[in-house]
């Protein structure tokens, strides 16, 4: 199979791996969108996320919510955005589900006040 992250799962490609178990995959994902940009894979090939069975995607949440205060608290974040891409907007057709911890930014005044010298 030409799936990149089965060869992950299968120590072919190496990744920076936060948590496994039997059935699941966390690792960075090297495209980090926010600091701790996390993915959470089934080991299990599926292509996306309307084949997935309930017992997979309750475990998939499980993971999530055991990784998502961790990734909080050591990143000092204060929110986590989670996300499962479908169809033309997944680009690796293998589920996962992305965890991107965040941090409420400063108010918009504030946040004017450091950009608007950009303009």
């Amino acid at each position: 199979m030409d799936c990149i992250f089965c060869k992950i799962i299968n120590g072919e490609i190496p990744s920076k791996k936060i948590y496994e178990n039997d059935n699941m995959l966390a690792i960075l994902d090297l495209n980090q969108q926010t600091k701790g940009h996390t993915l959470i894979i089934p080991k299990k090939h599926i292509e996306d996320f309307t084949k997935l069975d309930e017992k997979t995607l309750k475990e998939m949440f499980d993971v999530a919510a055991n990784l998502s205060p961790k990734l909080m608290q050591k990143l000092d974040r204060d929110g986590i955005h989670l996300g499962i891409n479908y169809g033309s907007s997944q680009d690796i057709k293998h589920v996962h589900m992305h965890l991107c911890p965040e941090k409420k930014e400063e108010d918009i005044d504030k946040i004017y006040d450091i950009l608007k010298d950009d303009n």
